[in-house]
């Protein structure tokens, strides 16, 4: 086998300089909370390729159930010769997801693609064309998502022009907005997009419940109620981007649970599928089925290997009750990270909900206009001796300073345990 040295030398003459990655380690075999390279180092995964492989990278199920769909048939193209297993991801899709009401599902192969159909749908069902986004948000790599994303760098940079009648307003972001309550936060969103925007033309207002590469920011109780109640007043549709959130990462089914909301529409992706590439768009029936047929699809979308995936990872997380693992991991991770916060004033603050943590590094009593200055040199510094430690995490943050624990949900204790204390000597 190879060294991650010689793979590394492979890859600058084969992969485009774009395509960037973490580490200079080549993985042979992953599973559970940990990954191990081509060198035979182990590493402790903290970032379950970002929140991607909640049931780990190699869970029996899941192997089992791809092992005997590729047995049957790889692919026909659901438009072409429709599958069970495509029917099955939506009728679980139609259960799992917030709201009794009647449901459809599409499904395609990416967050991205499942963001772009949901504005397409939208923009269908109601015959308007403005978008309303957030400050701090993270929803693709498309030329549509990009416009959506709120960060340049790296995701837009030099990639313009980017599509029209996208318009952003801030972000419930209690760290850094003076603590306004839910209330407040959406009363000053809901005003802007009125005046900017106007709510007669406004097709869909669209926010992750937690913000997910914009840093993990929890919005304040209420805002995410306020903004959905406003929307459904204005005949608009509420879309809930779930792709990072979903699937028990945050303690249940899904954030917006937790916020006590019934999106018209959320996308998903990631968790769904045990780290086979699909993706979905749930919601409204009569929303959904506004749409002409033919309108939605793809080759690939609701892949049948990828939807047997789906449908062992969802099995998984219903009889492991992975909502309840996450809590756990919160219960467990959360009191050692505010205590490393009082130990280390570069911690501005811990947050998140569930299995989906974060600290945000300041310098100290430095501010600038945006509340406590960010230290991105510093979440950097952190992550590389994390990562020279046997640690994978990421980072993140409009600001890049940021760091994110994303563990597998499935994760034992004692690698957890292990994790935290490579994080904790990571700021020593």
């Amino acid at each position: 086998m190879p060294t991650s040295a010689e793979l590394h030398q492979r890859r600058s003459a084969a992969v485009a300089r774009g395509v960037s990655s973490m580490i200079p380690s080549y993985v042979s075999s992953a599973g559970g909370g940990t990954m191990t390279d081509v060198d035979g180092r182990e590493w402790i995964d903290f970032a379950a390729g970002i929140a991607v492989t909640s049931v780990g990278n190699s869970a029996p199920a899941v192997v089992s159930a791809v092992q005997e769909q590729v047995e049957k048939f790889t692919h026909t193209c659901f438009m072409i010769a429709p599958y069970e297993q495509y029917v099955a991801v939506c009728e679980e899709l139609a259960a799992l997801t917030p709201g009794t009401f009647e449901k459809r599902s599409a499904l395609f192969n990416s967050g991205a693609e499942a963001v772009e159909n949901a504005v397409k749908i939208a923009r269908h069902a109601t015959g308007r064309q403005a978008v309303v986004v957030f400050d701090h948000a993270y929803h693709g790599r498309t030329n549509l998502t990009m416009a959506l994303t709120a960060k340049v760098m790296p995701y837009k940079q030099g990639f313009g022009p980017f599509a029209g009648e996208i318009y952003r307003v801030p972000m419930s972001y209690p760290f850094r907005d003076g603590g306004l309550d839910g209330a407040t936060a959406a009363a000053q969103a809901i005003g802007l997009i009125e005046k900017q925007v106007g709510a007669a033309d406004l097709a869909a207002v669209l926010i992750e419940p937690i913000q997910g590469e914009g840093g993990f920011v929890v919005p304040a109780p209420g805002f995410l109620a306020e903004l959905a109640a406003w929307t459904k007043s204005t005949g608009a549709v509420f879309i809930a981007d779930e792709i990072q959130t979903g699937f028990c990462r945050t303690g249940a089914w899904f954030a917006s649970f937790d916020e006590g909301i019934e999106p018209d529409l959320i996308t998903t992706a990631k968790g769904i599928a045990g780290g086979l590439p699909l993706a979905g768009v749930t919601g409204r029936a009569e929303i959904m089925d506004a749409v002409h047929p033919g309108g939605l699809g793809g080759t690939y979308g609701g892949n049948p290997v990828a939807c047997a995936a789906a449908l062992a990872t969802i099995g998984m997380m219903r009889e492991l009750d992975l909502a309840a693992a996450a809590r756990r991991i919160d219960s467990l991770a959360r009191p050692r990270l505010e205590a490393l916060a009082a130990k280390h004033p570069v911690i501005g603050e811990v947050r998140g909900r569930g299995a989906m943590l974060a600290l945000e590094l300041v310098k100290p009593g430095e501010s600038g206009p945006f509340g406590p200055a960010p230290d991105p040199a510093a979440a950097s510094a952190v992550a590389k001796a994390a990562h020279e430690a046997g640690l994978l995490l990421l980072t993140c943050g409009t600001w890049s300073n940021v760091i994110r624990l994303l563990p597998p949900l499935i994760i034992d204790d004692d690698e957890l345990d292990r994790g935290l204390s490579l994080l904790e000597q990571a700021f020593l």
